[in-house]
């Protein structure tokens, strides 16, 4: 059993016209997922900084619309997550779906609409991509200023939500005033800087700060994010699992292959279906309960379950 933090099918849904049924373009579709380890899978809403301003929010709802139409709907054996508890209520044959925000600049710096966003299913907020935005800059935005009266006003939401705030995309700075503010922080798709110098990793200080706050970490599949070299190994991963392990992250480790948010993905983890043979060489280096924990149990420990109304 896996559970994985974050994918972009919605948003390759959207942008270029596929199907979720069997769409072999897209890495993540209903037939690969039947056939993959993968029990819960997050859905992010992601909405390109291309778009104008005006027209980000139906965006997201479109993208949202295409969730429920073509990944719920359709399928008896797809279910809804909202929280912990919808969690070990999942049959054998069932997998789940939970809905993500990657982002929030189609807020356009209203409340409402993120409250709307949340009572549509949203139960995981990204405050930035990789530029600034209202609520706080991202982590290529030059100046690397931190979080906005926005962007408190956001967190201060989510926690009353009780709804992650996804700090994989923020600013240094922003990265560590979030987690001051944030009851549940975590990063949905970011691997050890140590290991390998991206700026979209996590540095030794903040896996740390997130072990703390009890966070949760997402390992990522994107190949720029895990080895400088051209050729990928399994190995190369496990590298970075095994860091934040000796960093104390063992309780906070879980996957975020970014499936369908980038091409650069590495050549042996390319789709859902992969993650097959990953497990396999997980047992090679990780008892069975680091293995479960990473798999699933450090997601389902860390998820918020007391769900506001």
């Amino acid at each position: 059993m896996i559970i994985d933090c974050h994918c972009d099918a919605l948003w390759k849904m959207w942008s270029q016209n596929m199907t979720f049924h069997n769409d072999p373009r897209l890495n993540v579709n209903y037939q690969k997922w039947k056939k993959s380890p993968v029990k819960v899978q997050c859905f992010a809403v992601f909405v390109p900084d291309y778009l104008p301003q005006e027209v980000k929010f139906a965006a997201c709802l479109q993208m949202i619309d295409l969730f429920y139409e073509q990944v719920i709907k359709p399928y008896e054996d797809v279910v809804l997550i909202t929280n912990q508890h919808d969690l070990p209520l999942l049959r054998e044959n069932q997998r789940g779906a939970i809905l993500t925000l990657e982002g929030v600049d189609a807020l356009g710096g209203d409340l409402f609409k993120l409250r709307l966003f949340i009572r549509l299913g949203v139960r995981m907020i990204g405050l930035t991509w990789n530029e600034a935005n209202l609520a706080a800059d991202g982590i290529l935005e030059e100046r690397g200023a931190g979080l906005t009266n926005f962007g408190k006003q956001v967190i201060q939401l989510a926690n009353e939500q009780h709804v992650w705030i996804d700090v994989s995309h923020l600013s240094y700075q922003g990265f560590f005033e979030a987690l001051k503010l944030s009851h549940y922080p975590m990063a949905s798709h970011s691997n050890a800087r140590t290991i390998r110098d991206h700026p979209r990793n996590l540095d030794d200080q903040q896996i740390r700060r997130l072990v703390e706050k009890d966070g949760l970490m997402g390992i990522t599949f994107v190949s720029d994010f895990v080895t400088s070299s051209n050729t990928f190994f399994y190995e190369d991963l496990i590298l970075h699992i095994k860091h934040f392990i000796q960093l104390g992250a063992e309780d906070c480790i879980s996957f975020g292959s970014d499936f369908d948010g980038s091409d650069d993905m590495l050549s042996s983890l390319r789709s859902i279906d992969d993650y097959t043979v990953l497990l396999e060489r997980l047992q090679e280096h990780f008892p069975t309960f680091v293995i479960e924990k990473l798999s699933h149990r450090n997601f389902i420990h860390t998820f918020p379950f007391n769900l506001a109304r």
